[in-house]
């Protein structure tokens, strides 16, 4: 088949053909006239009760099934199709010889697509067979097409996510670098946010985007002067006002995307500096008016940022860090997660180790 509908010649002759009939010379009167007219694939059996098997076997274009059966009839050959069966139900043309009208309705009504009466005209037949197995090999075609159709968008969408990451990625440590800050400070940072968000409590799906939008915590740094930003002393207290408006920056930057995503990354940049307490910024938040994922990252980005080395610092050894987060739990930082972060600190220690910083004084090879 070239297209979703577009079929030839072989492919009526190649459908599956199934006959039902408990006479067997009734059997191969069928079977000499569709063979005849160049049907490929025509099965056939004398046991209805043989059907419903033979159906999950085989996937079958068209049962073509008589009425007046002993031990099972027509009828409840029909509904034992109505069963899940391996894949899609064939279409069934009744072939019989009562003739009355309340027969035709009920076959109809019970899943035939179509009926003849005994004695029949063969062309007449031929004719309705053919439209029978026309139509189950468009309703094919048409689901290949959907399912096709489905892995494309699956894919695409697949694309757009990792391409929407890279961006987040990128921005994120084009606002570290700027900070003078290495990316490797992003992956701890964000690697130990996801691991803190799923020790409280969040899903496996949440927890990864937490990893994938925490990167853009400090994006709003973009938009600080240079000569804030980087001064190697202490800010004063109209330095430190310019500083501190990163966060809305940064949530100004994340805004009007509806991707849940960027929704995360927008709360996370906006109140990543808030405090349990209500003494952070921009707008002095306390307990549960922040959201969590800026509650995890605040933790989060503190620790690194404690136990890694700076241009004006040395870097804290882990348990002096630890140190100052528990006084800290209630005041900066959730009581709650602090409780998590105590509990996971091993593989928090992992993570520090997994990307630690370079040493500037080894050996070049």
């Amino acid at each position: 088949m070239n297209s979703h509908l577009d079929f030839n010649e072989s492919d009526y002759f190649a459908a599956e053909i199934l006959l039902v009939d408990d006479e067997a010379a009734n059997v191969r009167l069928m079977q000499k006239i569709l063979t005849g007219a160049g049907y490929q694939n025509v099965s056939a059996t004398r046991d209805p009760l043989e059907v419903s098997g033979l159906c999950r076997d085989k996937l079958f274009d068209l049962l073509i099934l008589d009425l007046n059966m002993p031990r099972m009839d027509g009828f409840q050959v029909m509904k034992s199709l109505d069963q899940p069966l391996s894949g899609r139900r064939p279409a069934i043309l009744v072939l019989t010889a009562q003739d009355s009208r309340e027969t035709r309705i009920h076959a109809l009504e019970a899943g035939a697509r179509d009926f003849v009466t005994k004695p029949f005209d063969r062309i007449e037949l031929l004719a309705r067979v053919r439209n029978l197995i026309e139509v189950q090999i468009a309703q094919r075609c048409m689901q290949t097409y959907s399912h096709d159709l489905e892995e494309k968008v699956r894919l695409r969408t697949r694309e757009l996510h990792h391409t929407r990451l890279q961006v987040v990625r990128r921005l994120g440590r084009a606002a570290e670098y700027r900070d003078n800050e290495t990316g490797l400070h992003i992956i701890r940072m964000s690697s130990i946010s996801a691991l803190l968000g799923k020790a409280a409590g969040l899903s496996e799906y949440e927890s990864d985007l937490l990893l994938n939008a925490s990167p853009m915590h400090d994006i709003g740094k973009i938009g600080i002067p240079d000569q804030i930003l980087l001064k190697p002393g202490k800010l004063d207290a109209r330095e430190w006002e310019i500083m501190k408006t990163h966060a809305r920056i940064g949530a100004d930057i994340l805004a009007g995307e509806d991707s849940e995503l960027m929704t995360m990354a927008h709360d996370i940049a906006l109140t990543h500096h808030e405090k349990w307490d209500g003494s952070g910024y921009p707008h002095g938040l306390k307990c549960d008016e922040i959201v969590l994922p800026g509650r995890i990252v605040a933790l989060a980005d503190v620790f690194d940022a404690l136990t890694s080395e700076r241009p004006y610092k040395c870097a804290w050894p882990v348990e002096e860090a630890m140190t100052y987060i528990r006084e800290q739990s209630g005041k900066h930082f959730d009581p709650d997660l602090v409780k998590n972060f105590l509990n996971i600190l091993p593989e928090i220690v992992q993570i520090r180790e997994k990307f630690a910083e370079p040493d500037p004084g080894a050996a070049v090879a």
